[in-house]
C-alpha cells in the first residue's frame, strides 16, 4: 500500500499546483483481478447496467460485458481514453453491449445505472456521493477501489492481496461496497401501524421495534406484538406483519 499512498500525495500536490480549469488525474489502471473482484462484490448479472466512473481504457466495463453478461457504460474525460475503451470493447467482441462518453463524472447522467463502480480520488468521491444518493434508484450497488466515502458505513469490505506487482498499485487493494438506501425517514402509518423512523443511510431505528434492517428497497423490523418485512415504493411501504401465528398484507403510507 505504501506505493500506492505516495502516488496520492504526489497527486495531491500536483492537483494544488496546478491551473483550478487545467488540471488531469493520471490514469492508473485497476489490475485485472480487482476488477473481477469489484464486479463479484457488486454481485454483477447479466440483467445489470455497469457505470464505471472515469473508466480509463475501458477495462471494467468491458470485464462486465464479457464475463457477467451486463450492459456497460464508461465516463471518461480523457477523449484519448474514450477511443482506446472503444478500440478495445471491438476487440473483445462486446461493442454491442457497451458505451463510452467523454464527460465529466460530476455532471455526466448515470442515474440508470444498477452497479457503479469508482477509483477516484478521495475529494471526488466526496463530491459525487450527494448525487449517488439523490439519482440512483434503490438498490444500486456502489463499489469503490481504495477510497470509502465520508460517513456512509459500507455496507462489506473486502482486501485483495495482489498475485504479482502492478503499476501505481501497492501489494492489495481494498474494496468497499454500499447500497443505495430508500428514503424512509419520517412518521408511516396504516392498518393499524403507526410508526416512525430515525435513518442514518442504511441504518434505521424504529420507535418500539429492534433488530431493523434496510438493505436498498427492503426493510424489515421486529417487536413485541409482532414481525414486519416490506418494500419501500416511494411514499409507501409495502409488505407483511406476522403476529399470533398469522400474516396478514400491510399497507404503510409517509405521513405529511
Amino acid at each position: 500500500m505504501r506505493t500506492l499512498l505516495a502516488l496520492l500525495v504526489a497527486l495531491a500536490a500536483h492537483v494544488a499546483r496546478a491551473d483550478e480549469n487545467d488540471w488531469r488525474v493520471p490514469f492508473i489502471a485497476t489490475p485485472d483481478e480487482v476488477v473481477v473482484r469489484m464486479l463479484e462484490l457488486a454481485g454483477t448479472g447479466a440483467e445489470d447496467l455497469v457505470a464505471d466512473l472515469g473508466s480509463g481504457d475501458g477495462r471494467i466495463v468491458i470485464a462486465a460485458a464479457r464475463r457477467f453478461g451486463a450492459r456497460g457504460l464508461g465516463i471518461e474525460l480523457d477523449r484519448a481514453l474514450v477511443a482506446s475503451s472503444r478500440e478495445n470493447a471491438r476487440r473483445a467482441g462486446v461493442g454491442e453491449r457497451v458505451k463510452f462518453v467523454q464527460g465529466d463524472v460530476l455532471t455526466a447522467d448515470f442515474s440508470k445505472a444498477s452497479v457503479v463502480t469508482v477509483y477516484l480520488l478521495p475529494q471526488l468521491i466526496d463530491d459525487l456521493q450527494p448525487r449517488f444518493l439523490a439519482t440512483l434508484k434503490p438498490g444500486t450497488r456502489i463499489v469503490s477501489h481504495a477510497f470509502r466515502m465520508a460517513g456512509w458505513r459500507p455496507d462489506r469490505t473486502d482486501t485483495l492481496r495482489l498475485s504479482g506487482p502492478h503499476p501505481g498499485q501497492g501489494d492489495e487493494s481494498t474494496l468497499y461496497l454500499w447500497i443505495v438506501p430508500a428514503d424512509v425517514r419520517g412518521t408511516w402509518a396504516g392498518d393499524g401501524l403507526r410508526l416512525r423512523i430515525e435513518q442514518n443511510y442504511q441504518d434505521v431505528e424504529i420507535e418500539g421495534a429492534s433488530g431493523a434492517t434496510l438493505r436498498g428497497a427492503e426493510i424489515a423490523w421486529q417487536s413485541r406484538e409482532g414481525r414486519f418485512r416490506g418494500r419501500v415504493q416511494g411514499a409507501r411501504i409495502v409488505g407483511e406483519w406476522s403476529a399470533e401465528g398469522r400474516t396478514r398484507a400491510v399497507t404503510l403510507r409517509r405521513g405529511r
